[in-house]
């Protein structure tokens, strides 16, 4: 389930809110999946150059079914800003499509880009880089992480749509 919104219209009706409620990701993200607009609750990953918890996210169900429907979350990766290393490639975005994830924000890279850009999946990042991580299981999940300087707790909601992406404390559709 995928909710109708625009990004312009929620920054119209909630411009005024604290920023704790409601905040603006920088427009400094590419689109990587097929899916180009998605929103869902976010989960958070902080990792640096070693993709070990993301490659378990995205490998566990990525949503949750509710009264209202199935509702698919967005996994948001701390990756410190890194564009030395991957942190998701053709088959963790296989894997994030195929377990029911909205969406992937990666403040880092990904590689493969042929096969991210048909998984149905929204995945953005801030490029693309063809060296992979290292294996070390390493890094923190279920934390407040900071995305270009800008706060994303756990349990947030993520919208991102072709004008950009912003974050909510409450869900807005």
């Amino acid at each position: 389930m995928n909710p109708a919104f625009a990004t312009c219209d929620l920054c119209d009706a909630h411009k005024n809110e604290a920023p704790e409620v409601f905040r603006v990701l920088p427009p400094v993200f590419k689109d990587f999946g097929a899916r180009r607009v998605f929103c869902g609750p976010v989960v958070t990953v902080k990792c640096f150059e070693d993709n070990s918890l993301v490659k378990a996210a995205v490998d566990s169900v990525g949503f949750d079914d509710t009264p209202a429907g199935r509702i698919g979350k967005v996994l948001v990766v701390d990756g410190a800003g890194s564009l030395r290393r991957a942190l998701l490639g053709g088959n963790l975005g296989a894997a994030a499509a195929r377990n029911g994830w909205a969406g992937v924000l990666l403040d880092g890279c990904v590689r493969d880009v042929a096969e991210l850009a048909v998984q149905d999946v929204g995945i953005r990042a801030l490029a693309s880089n063809p060296m992979p991580t290292e294996k070390k299981n390493q890094g923190l999940q279920d934390l407040a992480v900071q995305i270009q300087g800008v706060w994303v707790h756990p349990g947030d909601w993520l919208y991102a749509d072709a004008d950009g992406m912003v974050v909510s404390a409450t869900r807005l559709v």
